[in-house]
């Protein structure tokens, strides 16, 4: 399967293409079958999840489908008390101040936690005829939404914690490394065919920062999947300057946002990686003649690469308009295909 081969960096016949938030707030059949429940109750019921992720797959043609979940789905699994809040994100009831806060985060006993997500994978795996990406959120993103208590711009609580207690944040990063890990390995063992790492707001930090408080975690959840032979793409938003340490943490694939160009982040990375991106979701909100333009651009960039695969720059933007994003599926294919 091309998504697969250009993961791994072998010859494909045409570019791949699948969306980040391809299953999501942009398509009204989503609205339609979600209705007002919140996004954690659809997580839980197989069959709705399910059907979601292969929404965006029948209406967009892409090459790869990814899991409806959300990264904080472990953790309200082995119970803390986080609900996400239309417009604002994941929130804490509680947020992590202190040491005595690491006891609430028990092992993840995937088996029995994440039996609802499991299932889902194993429905996907009969339905699908393109593979299924897992997912899960690095070991910072969700420290990050611990100790603020939910979203944040400046990451103050987290970096102070990180500075002031060093010994408390290696041993919060262990765990939820752990639990992140167990996670992504019950998704690949009960039929994901890849999987990715979001660092989301890893962005957020200095290269020593990275590489000296966060780097170690991730490196242990990657390479923790190694025995799996799967592809294992690595993802964060404003982390130019951090991609060559990315790449050191052991995926096969770098995820790139639309910031940096993807000639010039293959230059950052030393070229032994595939790289995948990274059309800047804004564009995608206008004209079409203005999106091809980019998406032209962004596989010019590309054009060099011995692996690509064609990603927004970050999660599709709920006022996208859908058939833009089935036109840029098939100018991908259409303009790589041999």
């Amino acid at each position: 399967m091309r998504f697969l081969a250009a993961c791994r960096r072998q010859p494909v016949d045409a570019t791949p293409v699948w969306f980040m938030r391809q299953a999501g707030r942009s398509l009204p059949e989503y609205r339609a079958l979600r209705g007002s429940g919140s996004i954690l109750q659809a997580t839980s019921d197989p069959e709705t999840a399910a059907e979601i992720t292969l929404q965006p797959v029948r209406r967009y043609g892409v090459d790869a489908a990814i899991l409806f979940s959300d990264i904080v789905v472990p953790l309200v699994a082995i119970g803390l008390d986080i609900d996400i809040v239309p417009g604002r994100g994941p929130v804490l009831a509680e947020p992590f101040r202190s040491r005595a806060d690491l006891a609430r985060l028990r092992r993840l006993e995937a088996g029995d936690d994440l039996a609802h997500v499991i299932e889902t994978v194993r429905i996907l795996k009969e339905e699908l005829s393109i593979p299924l990406i897992g997912f899960a959120g690095a070991p910072f993103t969700l420290a990050s939404y611990l100790v603020e208590g939910g979203p944040s711009r400046t990451f103050g609580r987290t970096k102070v914690l990180m500075h002031s207690e060093p010994l408390v944040w290696a041993e919060l990063l262990e765990r939820l490394g752990d639990i992140s890990l167990a996670a992504l390995r019950a998704q690949v063992e009960a039929g994901a065919a890849a999987v990715q790492l979001f660092d989301s707001w890893a962005g957020a930090l200095s290269r020593a920062e990275y590489e000296r408080f966060v780097l170690p975690a991730s490196r242990r959840v990657l390479e923790g999947l190694a025995d799996l032979d799967v592809p294992r793409i690595h993802f964060g938003v404003g982390t130019g300057e951090l991609l060559d340490l990315m790449a050191g943490a052991g995926s096969d694939v770098v995820g790139v946002d639309w910031r940096v160009a993807l000639d010039e982040a293959a230059r950052r990375v030393g070229g032994a990686k595939a790289l995948q991106g990274n059309l800047d979701p804004a564009i995608c909100l206008g004209p079409l003649p203005v999106v091809e333009e980019a998406a032209r651009r962004v596989l010019k960039e590309a054009s060099g690469l011995s692996g690509h695969v064609f990603n927004l720059g970050h999660g599709v933007l709920p006022e996208t308009d859908p058939g833009i994003l089935a036109a840029v599926v098939d100018l991908v294919h259409e303009e790589t295909g041999r």
